[in-house]
């Protein structure tokens, strides 16, 4: 049943059961967690890592579930992102702490805090994907198995090509400059959320904050109907601008203005179990409250250069560890980065079980479709 109870992001709606607390995470950081099963330590551990716009409260509904079949279930506000505490939102400032190897190192270092010497699973969404991809893959000792979600994770790109990628594709910035040139101009969303503009855009959204992200929400989910997603066969910009354009935007466009056009209806806010207005004031709260820069630092690593230098330690390195990718198949995340996907699977993880894409979910799968995602983790850990 969910009630309002009173958590560090104040009196939210929850399932009973799930305790809100703080933990010194050994690197810097003092992270606000989401725990079920917290008092019963002889249990398994599993580590749940949310993406952006997100917070450990998008995995509200997965954790008593996922507690249920034996776990102590632990969801952290990620280093740039709610009650979590010990970063900057400044953009001068360095955005090092924010690369993935240090974001996996705020990962382990909870682990030892909460007084585990290793993790059943970590299960990742989003850019939270790319961390539990990152720990599996160097923390094989620790982390005894992976899911990723949404986000394929391709791997690490070559010592020798710290900032080409590990597919056949050219730089960000060089599509960029394609994608400029096209006869309608484009830019890449993850090229807009890295300049110094974007936190502004979307904090001052000429909307307001509650109207940008339920628009922000609507338009990546299942809910709009034109997320009809299909393989993209080459980095060509035009057909990389065959993507919604909250992916490849308009040039001159920021992002309140490219989802307000798909705000959804009065009838379709009501209609929308996943995410009601209650919850949804969870997010706005947090962001009004923190700004949006320090998960928009974690794209600047990846465009500047930052995640590319970090990984290239663990160049040849794979994920041996049983892994699963799930996605919402309306989800044209699985295919932004054409061949990630394929590569994920093939190459990057040796120990793959499955990829599942989920019926009726778009981006934000594990709140979607939350009761098919449940099915699919208490597979893949029962398997273990």
């Amino acid at each position: 049943m969910k009630r309002t109870y009173s958590t560090h992001y104040g009196e939210v709606p929850l399932p009973e059961g799930i305790v809100s607390r703080k933990i010194q995470n050994n690197n810097g950081l003092e992270m606000h967690i989401l725990e079920a099963r917290p008092d019963e330590k002889e249990r398994p551990l599993i580590i749940l890592a949310h993406g952006f716009p997100e917070l450990a409260y998008s995995w509200r509904h997965i954790l008593p579930e996922i507690a249920a079949l034996g776990y102590v279930v632990v969801a952290p506000d990620q280093r740039g992102f709610g009650r979590t505490v010990g970063w900057s939102n400044q953009y001068e400032n360095s955005i090092e702490p924010f690369n993935l190897v240090n974001l996996a190192r705020d990962i382990v270092g909870l682990v030892k805090a909460l007084g585990y010497s290793e993790v059943k699973a970590i299960i990742g969404h989003d850019a939270g994907s790319y961390v539990a991809g990152v720990c599996a893959l160097i923390r094989p000792d620790l982390f005894k198995a992976c899911v990723m979600m949404s986000a394929p994770f391709a791997g690490v790109p070559p010592m020798t090509e710290k900032i080409k990628s590990v597919l056949a594709r050219p730089t960000i910035h060089d599509l960029e400059e394609q994608l400029r040139a096209l006869k309608e101009p484009r830019k890449h969303y993850q090229v807009y959320f890295s300049t110094p503009s974007a936190n502004d855009d979307l904090m001052n959204a000429p909307q307001g904050l509650h109207q940008f992200l339920r628009a922000y929400y609507h338009h990546k989910s299942a809910a709009w109907t034109h997320n009809r997603p299909f393989k993209l066969l080459s980095w060509d910009a035009e057909v990389i601008a065959q993507m919604p354009t909250y992916y490849i935007m308009h040039k001159d466009q920021t992002m309140p203005q490219t989802v307000a056009p798909h705000m959804p209806d009065e009838n379709q806010i009501r209609a929308c179990q996943w995410l009601p207005d209650e919850e949804l004031a969870v997010y706005v709260s947090e962001y009004k409250r923190t700004t949006f820069q320090g998960g928009l630092q974690w794209y600047r690593c990846t465009i500047e250069g930052a995640n590319q230098s970090a990984l290239s330690l663990f160049s040849g390195q794979h994920i041996q560890v049983p892994s699963l990718f799930l996605s919402g198949k309306n989800d044209w995340g699985i295919y932004q980065t054409p061949g990630a996907i394929e590569h994920m699977h093939h190459q990057v993880c040796t120990s793959m079980k499955d990829v599942v894409l989920i019926d009726d979910a778009g981006h934000w799968v594990q709140q979607e479709q939350s009761h098919a995602v449940i099915d699919n983790l208490t597979d893949f850990l029962r398997s273990l």
